[in-house]
């Protein structure tokens, strides 16, 4: 999906825990739709306050409801204070009460679903007000200004409506910055605090922010091209009264944030990584790795299961190489691929053409495994220079129908000899289709589910699909060299890697040459990579170790499926019944992935 930083999940506090809200409709799984049948009172109640949950969400989240294509969200931000958080707590509580006093027995198995979801995501954001993680108000690819970068780029003005929108946003950014350095102080004064090395790395990006000229600063992409339909010196109006507030207030602010980092906040950063570390940090910790991998593992066990996985992934990386006919041993064989200049990119634009061009030849193979295809399309677009230096490799930015929004699979076209072109192909198919935007798209087209479940950010299951899907590369013919299937593997190993890493610095108290060595020694990943995502997992705890446990159940239900289904299992079908009703949390998945099979298997 947008994997926006800690910046964004966290500055927005309760906003993207806030895709949780619903609407009065019961989701049905993937499968058979049963007739319409007489509401039953505990069907009614959950109805009712599925329908007091959506209202309330869209009003808090403004972000999420705007790109569902609520016009007035689009005018407005979060609140991500922690007097916001703290103002949520009561509202949250009193529907946990209402979804308490159901009679769940007396739900049908779709209601018992949402009844069970809705519970689940409204506990994990009580629970997250209550250890008050949005004291890490940044992260190494910045602060509140990479939030509001973010909205910039996926804003498009049909109108003068949107283009007061816009404004709108703009006036309310100094108070959306004050708020992002009132948590980062909070997270001084309590010891919850950045690691010097993100500090830095942030710190170099609010520099950059800095810099921009007023014309070609990110807050002015959405007047860059405005409708026929408003005249040229409104045109010009509208542009200036940007100029003006980028120039006034939000300097202003974006100097305050550089000044807090460098002068408050950086002398205060030790030098040592880790949630353990830090007063109450394991807790925390704790809590990060159930919440992104959706499940009751402790840090411990995401630990050995990374471990696992890199000595099997290791083992297959080994015949790939002597497949390429390499003859030397392993190290010499990862030196080979990291400095060998056969393996990329001359300029900026190769690097996206060929991204481009495989996205394409992906998007041959999708209806061979996907019954069901989304409408919105996506583009291939470079990262944006101002933010280039500390992004990592590339991501996938949400669109939206509404508002007139591809989807976006965005490479990062610096640093062309940190770019390797194996690794190319399950960069784009994790990040395009039939990864990111394969699902994310059919998640928000899902016109007959509850609005929490078209915007679910269920991290295991859509970062899991991601890893997924560089699998389903194999299937679909994608890797068509030995070293393009090693590319795929040292990817994986990526992945096993940050369950190892991840658990090593911030619960283990690993120092940062600890958890490099697994990557460096492992994986394929260039130098200036493997610093990125370290300073990534550094500063954005827990989040990495979603990837590996999602993919795994993702194929041990597929496995499942296979198994008990024979010569019924159809691919199509199965994919579709994991994604067109969207993600859920792994527990919930099999027990609607086990209905799905056992439907199958009565037809």
């Amino acid at each position: 999906m947008d994997k926006q930083s800690l910046t964004g999940r966290l500055l927005i506090g309760a906003a993207l825990a806030a895709m949780m809200a619903a609407t009065p409709a019961l989701a049905h799984s993937a499968g058979t739709r049963p007739a319409a049948v007489a509401a039953t009172p505990a069907a009614e109640a959950l109805a009712g306050i599925l329908t007091d949950y959506e209202a309330y969400l869209r009003r808090v989240d403004p972000i999420s409801s705007g790109m569902d294509g609520d016009r007035e969200a689009l005018s407005r931000l979060p609140d991500p204070s922690r007097a916001g958080d703290l103002a949520r707590q009561a509202p949250l509580t009193a529907f946990r009460d209402r979804l308490d006093a159901i009679d769940v027995a007396a739900l049908d198995a779709d209601g018992r679903l949402n009844h069970a979801f809705s519970r689940y995501l409204i506990n994990r954001e009580l629970e997250r007000i209550a250890l008050d993680p949005s004291r890490l108000a940044f992260d190494s690819e910045g602060g509140p200004g990479q939030t509001l970068s973010y909205l910039a780029s996926s804003t498009r003005i049909a109108s003068r409506a949107d283009a007061e929108a816009w404004m709108a946003r703009l006036e309310a950014a100094p108070a959306y910055y004050d708020a992002g350095a009132a948590n980062a102080r909070r997270g001084l004064s309590t010891g919850l605090v950045q690691a010097r090395s993100v500090v830095e790395s942030a710190l170099g990006q609010a520099q950059r922010d800095i810099a921009s000229s007023p014309d070609g600063d990110v807050l002015m992409k959405p007047f860059a091209s405005l409708p026929a339909s408003i005249p040229e010196a409104d045109q010009e109006a509208l542009r200036a009264r940007a100029r003006a507030l980028i120039d006034g207030p939000i300097t202003a602010r974006r100097q305050a944030w550089l000044a807090m980092l460098r002068d408050d906040y950086l002398p205060g950063a030790p030098i040592e990584p880790g949630m353990v570390h830090r007063p109450d940090g394991k807790d925390l910790y704790a809590f990060l790795v159930r919440s992104d991998t959706t499940t009751d593992l402790t840090p411990d066990q995401v630990h050995q299961i990374g471990l696992e996985e890199v000595a099997r992934i290791r083992a297959r990386m080994q015949d790939e190489m002597r497949a390429a006919g390499w003859t030397g041993d392993f190290a010499g064989f990862l030196h080979f691929l990291r400095t060998d200049p056969q393996f990329y990119a001359t300029s900026r634009e190769q690097l996206l053409e060929k991204a481009s061009e495989i996205a394409k030849r992906a998007d041959d193979r999708l209806p061979a495994l996907f019954g069901t295809l989304p409408r919105l399309p996506y583009g291939v677009r470079p990262v944006p220079r101002e933010i280039e230096e500390t992004y990592t490799t590339g991501r996938y930015n949400s669109g939206s129908m509404q508002n007139g929004v591809a989807g976006g699979y965005i490479v990062n076209t610096s640093k062309l000899d940190q770019r390797p072109l194996y690794e190319l192909p399950a960069l784009t198919v994790h990040e395009a289709v039939p990864g990111h935007h394969l699902q994310i798209a059919l998640q928000q087209e899902a016109a007959d589910q509850p609005y929490y479940r078209r915007g679910a950010d269920v991290t295991a299951f859509i970062e899991g699909w991601g890893l997924y899907s560089e699998f389903l590369g194999e299937e679909m013919g994608i890797y068509r060299t030995p070293y393009e299937r090693f590319g795929r593997l040292s990817y994986e190993m990526w992945r096993a890697c940050r369950l190892v890493a991840d658990t090593g610095l911030h619960w283990l108290g690993w120092t940062t040459e600890q958890a490099r060595a697994c990557f460096r020694d492992n994986s394929a990943l260039a130098p200036h990579n493997i610093e990125t995502e370290l300073q990534r997992y550094i500063g954005w705890p827990g989040q990495a170790t979603a990837y590996k446990i999602g993919e795994i159940r993702l194929r041990q239900i597929r496995q499942k499926a296979e198994r008990e289904l024979g010569d019924r299992f159809d691919v199509r079908t199965f994919h579709d019944a994991l994604l067109v009703d969207g993600p859920l949390p792994l527990d919930l998945l099999d027990t609607r992935m086990d209905r799905w099979i056992a439907e199958q298997k009565t037809r």
